[in-house]
């Protein structure tokens, strides 16, 4: 079966996407649980040590508070609370940790540090799995064990108010309340005012006992305009008062109550120094933890420094606090000084509790518990817990007696922390038959890509697919029977859960199958290659082709690229390797600009049949042997004829056009320092954004906005150049809106707005200009000058393109989309047509400069750096799909640009023949290789210290950019079919 080059990549890439997926799937399973069940079930607690007698302590200790409020503040940093910030601008909870009757802690939220899975670790004590990122998008119940399903099983009304999260994670737990979404971004006024509303009534009555409040408005102006905004100290002044508000009605109520109230003050994570999240620096894992009660009053002097602990450790001491069980699947370790004033017999008896239930999660989920140092330390506490038992039920008081129960208790802390440090290291089990499944599909149909390389980027640009012949027909069904034979094996005897076991049968036979026509394919391809050397060895035929400079640093650096993600150093600067290649690909250009306009090139091989270079290079040029007709990718070329004459202009343009690009590259590096190393580093980017130099952001967003018209509207029908105009009028009018830019008659921000109305203004020319490049492209199939209307119709779709990435583009990041087009318009007019690179070339410059304008943007390899933000432009209450769209064009917008620029690049040239199918070829091929190669990479170091915070982002990463690239060589494949068409 023949098939297109770029149908086959298309098609091989969209297998590649559904491989991936299966790897995720395997590599993010869900955590390890209890063998006793996720439902909640009433056990009896473990009795109290006794040595010699029976305990007579066979229940749970009573309560410790009456009442519980958790305040929890999204997006809550350490030092907003501990720092200058608190001091500031929180003066009351500055007292209250100083002086007051509290504990405090700094609290590590462990990575992936977005909201529901820190809400599950808060309330479950568990550490949730990483695919829980996605997940937070739309949140499931939880079924495991918690600290609201314990309170609610045994009668507590809990009221709620804040994030709906909550909501989907809790469905039946809450007696009351009162949901808002957290995803709507723009708005952080409503969100808060929406839970502070009922506080007044909901204190006052006291028919509750557990009080939950999330605030998201401080989490909303991160995401908006970074911690540095000053609405960040407007929204801690107001929080604070929030906090002294509810302390005060508690202490209130404690006079008509036995026993104190507790307030927690908590955050589920932090936020990075652009305001974003979801990854494992400092300031995204810090989080304050305050326990105020009047049980915890301090003596004169007595300082209480912030101690570090696990976000995880709240959850048993709530359930503790409560009088409840503490939940099965917790990973925590009770936070000893909320205990420390009551009873030493009480003390042991709720770290005795604690220790019992981290012993069992481990003896369920660790097959050499017994050998475990924990575990060592739990029964040496519990044999001294027996004893002390026993002496203190012969004689209640005695030195002797209070030594010991000092020393049983510094074991059971001892064991607590050495049990909980176990658990989280043995809490993930990778699903190894998922991940080797996905593996193969991937592997399977990179290696299919790289054997189908000379035909598929050959003269033709097609390829035959020998999957109906009677030998890989043959092949395929007994490879098919094999699998299938392997799958049941693996399935009855697995001992663990496993994903692709639990699928149905015809989808895993499905997969099965894919994996047996690929490796078919694989296996016809590799006998065809033999045959093919073969028949070369005894009939050499053509002479070889030449390497250029350009092509040589192509191959080099793509392979170097996919190499180097091996190292965890690699991954976090990764940005550093794309600007190095992209510099080093200028410098490859100012060399062979520079052989072209003074040296003329090399002579070309004596006898040989030279193939012309240029996008229709797979077209011999005729002379010399006959029978010689070679693709030489990248072969060194005549010398342009436009360039001939000592002084001609274009030659020094040909010259400058390599530097221009080089230093536009280094200007953008200022703007958005990214990385691990630089993300802390103040750019250009945080100067222009702080509210300070609003003025200076507003002349270079107009001019941006400007020089993007002009730079586009060339090409544009008459129509779509007023609509351009206008939408580029409305971006500035939506940033003025929300108070990112200035007016000339603006003095204020009486105005801000949310800017919904504008942002709906630009969306409609954006429509517009999609529908009439569609609507000329479906024109090409019926006109007699299909060319021209095909290419006017892809360049408006190309500026449909722009225009949203200006209007999703942060205002201090339309300088990165100007010199995307700049350099674009450089390069197409002076280096790629007047040097005459090839398709392949041509394709893998524009995947490198789409690599590194995706770091130009201010993106990372940390979850942090996606702008949430930008899926809310224009919509004024959340809707998960165009969300979802908007956040991943605005995250891949460079990406996106630069391929939609080759695209137009590639069919704007006449006689460009099947440039397009080898194009999609390459494009598939060069993002296909360092995603494979990563896969086999975090496969191999999936023990490594830093597989979660560094490794498993970049995983995700890879999937979407692969999902992305798919998209592309699908538009391609199709732009391709229209363009073929007789």
């Amino acid at each position: 079966m023949r098939m297109g080059s770029g149908t086959f990549a298309a098609c091989c890439i969209a297998i590649e996407v559904l491989g991936v997926a299966l790897f995720l799937r395997g590599f993010f399973p869900a955590p390890v649980r209890s063998s006793s069940g996720t439902e909640h079930q009433a056990e009896p607690p473990a009795p109290e040590p006794a040595a010699g007698a029976s305990s007579n302590w066979t229940k749970l200790p009573p309560p410790l508070f009456s009442k519980v409020v958790i305040m929890l503040i999204d997006g809550l940093r350490d030092d907003f609370v501990f720092g200058s910030k608190g001091v500031k601008f929180m003066p009351y909870t500055t007292y209250v940790v100083e002086k007051g009757a509290s504990h405090s802690f700094v609290a590590e939220a462990k990575p992936p540090t977005v909201t529901m899975p820190r809400i599950k670790a808060l309330m479950t004590g568990s550490l949730p799995g990483f695919v829980d990122v996605i997940r937070n998008l739309n949140s499931p119940s939880v079924r495991e064990d918690n600290v609201l399903t314990q309170a609610r099983a045994a009668g507590k009304r809990i009221f709620f108010y804040g994030d709906d999260t909550w909501v989907k994670l809790f469905p039946k737990h809450f007696v009351e309340y009162d949901g808002t979404t957290s995803f709507f971004v723009s708005d952080y006024t409503e969100v808060d005012d929406n839970v502070t509303r009922h506080l007044d009534t909901v204190l006052q009555r006291g028919d509750w006992d557990v009080l939950i409040l999330h605030y998201l408005g401080l989490d909303h102006i991160g995401h908006v305009s970074g911690p540095g905004s000053p609405l960040i100290g407007r929204k801690l002044r107001e929080m604070d008062s929030v906090l002294m508000k509810t302390h005060a009605a508690l202490l209130a109520q404690e006079k008509k109550t036995l026993l104190p109230s507790l307030l927690v003050l908590c955050g589920d994570h932090g936020m990075s120094e652009t305001g974003g999240h979801g990854g494992s620096s400092t300031e995204e894992v810090n989080t304050p933890l305050v326990l105020i009660s009047s049980a915890f009053e301090r003596k004169p002097g007595d300082v209480r420094r912030p101690a570090h602990v696990q976000q995880t450790d709240l959850a048993p001491t709530l359930a503790v606090g409560l009088g409840l069980p503490i939940p099965k699947h917790s990973v925590g370790s009770l936070l000893f000084p909320v205990v420390q004033g009551t009873a030493l017999r009480e003390q042991l008896r709720f770290l005795h509790l604690n220790t019992v239930q981290l012993s069992k999660l481990l003896q369920e989920n660790v097959p050499s518990y017994e050998k475990e140092p924990g575990f060592e330390q739990f029964k040496m506490s519990e044999r001294l817990h027996g004893n002390w038992i026993r002496l203190y039920l012969e004689e209640n008081n005695s030195e002797v007696l209070f030594n010991l129960g000092i020393k049983v208790r510094r074991q059971y802390l001892d064991a607590l922390r050495t049990l909980s440090l176990s658990l989280s290291r043995q809490v993930m089990q990778y699903d190894i038959y998922s991940m080797v499944m996905g593996t193969v599909v991937v592997l399977e149909v990179l290696t299919l890509l790289l054997l189908s390389v000379p035909q598929a980027l050959g003269s033709k640009a097609n390829l035959d697919v020998p999957l109906w012949s009677p030998v890989p027909s043959l092949l395929f069904y007994l490879l098919l029977l094999i699998l299938l034979a392997a799958h049941v094996t693996v399935c009855t005897s697995a001992e663990s859960s496993c994903y692709f076991c639990s699928l149905p049968w015809l989808a895993a036979g499905g997969v099965m199958a894919l994996i047996s026509a690929l490796l078919s394919a694989v296996l016809a391809a590799l006998t065809k290659l033999f045959v093919d050397s073969r028949r070369l060895r005894t009939d050499p035929g053509p002479c070889p082709s030449r390497w250029s400079d350009v092509g040589l640093l192509a191959v080099l650096g793509t392979v170097g690229h996919a190499l180097s993600l091996g190292a965890s150093s690699f991954v976090e600067e990764e940005h550093q390797t794309w600007y190095f290649l992209v510099t080093t690909l200028g410098l490859a250009l100012c060399h062979e600009a520079y052989s072209t306009c003074f040296l003329g090139g090399d002579a070309e091989p004596p006898g040989c049949h030279r193939t012309e270079r240029g996008l229709d290079s797979m077209v011999p040029v005729q002379g010399g042997n006959p029978g010689c007709d070679v693709l030489e990718l990248g072969q060194t070329h005549r010398r342009p004829a436009s360039l001939d004459g000592p002084w001609g202009r274009d030659r020094w343009l040909v010259l400058a056009s390599p530097w221009l690009t080089l230093a536009c590259c280094r200007l953008l590096r200022a703007l958005n320092p990214t990385g691990v190393q630089g993300a802390h580093r103040p750019g250009l980017g945080h100067w222009l954004a702080s509210s300070d130099h609003r003025a200076e952001l507003s002349v270079l967003a107009a001019l941006s906005l400007l020089v993007i018209f002009a730079l586009v509207q060339s090409r544009c029908s008459w129509a779509s150049k007023v609509a351009l105009g206008l939408g580029l009028l409305g971006v500035y009018c939506y940033r003025a809106a929300t108070g990112s830019v200035l007016f000339p008659w603006q003095q204020d921000n009486k105005d801000i707005s949310r800017g919904v109305v504008e942002a709906r203004f630009v969306y409609v020319f954006v429509l517009g200009i999609l529908f009439m490049g569609t609507k000329d492209l479906l024109k090409s199939q019926v006109t007699a000058a299909a060319s021209k209307v095909r290419t006017r119709g892809l360049w408006e779709t190309h500026s449909g393109f722009i225009l949203l990435a200006a209007l999703l583009s942060r205002p201090h990041n339309l300088p990165v989309l100007v010199s995307c087009l700049a350099i674009q318009a450089v390069m197409a007019k002076f280096i790629w047509k007047p040097l005459r690179h090839d398709a392949v070339e041509v394709t893998v410059m524009h995947y490198w400069f789409g690599q590194a304008f995706f770091y130009f943007q201010g993106n990372s390899n940390n979850m942090a750096t996606v702008d949430v933000s930008a899926g809310f432009v224009g919509l004024d209450t959340y809707v998960a799909i165009p969300a979802a769209l908007l956040t991943l064009f605005a995250t891949y917008m460079g990406p996106v640009l630069w391929a939609s620029h080759l695209l137009n690049f590639l069919s704007s040239e006449a006689g460009s023949g099947s440039a397009l199918s080898r194009a999609c070829f390459c494009y598939a091929l060069v993002c296909s290789l360092p995603a494979s190669a990563y896969i086999i990479l975090v496969t191999s170091l999936r023990y490594h210290l830093f597989i979660w915070s560094v490794f498993s982002p970049k995983l995700l990463y890879e999937g979407t950019h692969l999902l992305v690239t798919a998209a592309i060589c699908v538009l391609f494949t199709a732009v391709d079919q229209t363009h073929t068409k007789p």
